[in-house]
């Protein structure tokens, strides 16, 4: 079976987790510190928190923001179900807009039709790597500050709705010349294993506040915040005589580990080079083939002003039905070959539809969903396995739409 998106775990990997587990140093230590610089170096962004997931990222920056009860924060239908969760978690009401059917990204003009005196957070998602228009949003942002109520210090310190890019699929993409990263007010990264960069659970957040913060004090804050609201991590009661610490907040448990961290020093460190020309060179080899037949819509990967972390392939099968599509892929599973659906819609699911959404309300999100077949890509995926996708692919379609 060729399966859908393994990590890459190889010798450098090993003898990296090897020596952090004998260095003495398995929590968040000198490992976690130098991924979370080295993370910034990358990124191009001006401060980042490495934790246990983008999740606990997410939900982290959220309730820094001072999202509570009544509270409303905009994202697309389209999107996995943490996007949303992590609203939910803080009491606050998810605002779901519809896609753009080209890019599968938030739909812009749909945005500032959702925008009220609520709003205090907008969530746009860079849907298989592909970064969302970060310049349009913030004009829709800043023609909207009229109407932003702030309710907490930090909200009056922005002074407007908090652009917050769930970027768990985008690390290493580009932007108008910036890394996904270095773009937004604050970005989240997953490291899951199925990512491009992977620490097997984790993620990062990276902070690109406005100059009117301090980028490393809320770094220092949110460092204590993942950490129970302790004053001190091991790292710092280390130090002779520095035991004693206090809580100052009652903060969570979301930090990550020198375990985690030494996979992602090694991921990061050939990621540029070796991980992303590798992703791209397998998504050349199905845009080759694929771009032959009719019935394949393919995805956008770059065109001036952007440019993909090539994360998932997402194909769609032109007119095909919801049975149509899953009929290609149980045919595709008999080839051998593991594929995905990227995603089912927010409004699918029975959390949110028993909360009052409406699959109908979001009409391009379902579209796009019921026809769309996501292709294993990953670093190990060899030339001739590369065939074997094509060919269960395309004899699939044939057998299932007569094609």
């Amino acid at each position: 079976m060729i399966p859908f998106s393994p990590p890459r775990i190889d010798d450098d990997i090993i003898n990296e987790v090897v020596a952090t587990l004998k260095s003495g140093w398995i929590t968040t230590g000198p490992r976690t510190k130098q991924f979370e610089q080295e993370l910034t170096n990358f990124n191009g962004n001006k401060s980042t928190l490495a934790v246990s997931s983008a999740t606990a990222g997410m939900e982290l920056i959220l309730r820094w923001f001072g999202i509570v009860p009544g509270d409303e924060v905009i994202i697309p239908a389209y999107t996995y179900c943490a996007t949303a969760n992590v609203i939910i978690h803080c009491g606050a009401t998810p605002i779901m807009a519809d896609i753009n059917p080209n890019t599968f990204n938030i739909d812009i003009s749909k945005i500032e039709k959702l925008i009220t005196p609520r709003t205090k957070v907008i969530i746009p998602v860079d849907i298989a790597g592909l970064p969302c228009d970060y310049e349009d949003i913030f004009s829709v942002i800043n023609s909207h500050k009229h109407l932003f109520k702030p309710t907490t210090e930090v909200q009056k310190k922005l002074g407007r709705i908090l652009l917050l890019a769930d970027a768990a699929h985008s690390l290493g993409a580009v932007y108008k010349g910036k890394r996904t990263g270095s773009v937004c007010d604050i970005s989240v990264f997953s490291f899951h294993a199925v990512k491009n960069l992977t620490t097997a659970e984790g993620g990062a957040i990276a902070l690109n506040l406005p100059n009117s913060f301090d980028n490393n004090d809320v770094y220092k804050y949110l460092n204590i915040y993942s950490l129970h609201g302790q004053s001190k991590d091991a790292l710092a009661k280390s130090k002779a005589g520095n035991w004693q610490y206090d809580v100052i907040t009652p903060g969570y448990k979301a930090n990550m580990t020198d375990i985690s961290a030494a996979i992602g020093l090694i991921e990061l460190k050939r990621y540029q080079n070796d991980t992303l020309p590798k992703r791209k060179e397998i998504f050349n080899s199905y845009f080759s083939i694929l771009k032959k037949y009719e019935w394949a819509v393919l995805p956008i990967v770059k065109n001036e002003e952007i440019e993909s972390s090539y994360h998932v392939f997402l194909l769609r099968i032109k007119n095909a039905s919801e049975l149509e599509r899953n009929q290609i892929i149980q045919e595709i599973f008999k080839y051998e070959v593991s594929v995905n659906v990227h995603f089912q819609p927010l409004p699918m699911l029975t959390a949110y539809k028993n909360m009052g959404y409406k699959t109908e309300d979001y009409p391009i999100a379902m579209q796009n969903y019921k026809c769309e077949i996501s292709l294993p890509v990953y670093y190990d995926l060899t030339n001739d396995q590369v065939e074997t996708v094509l060919n269960a692919v395309i004899e699939s379609v044939a057998k299932v739409l007569k094609k």
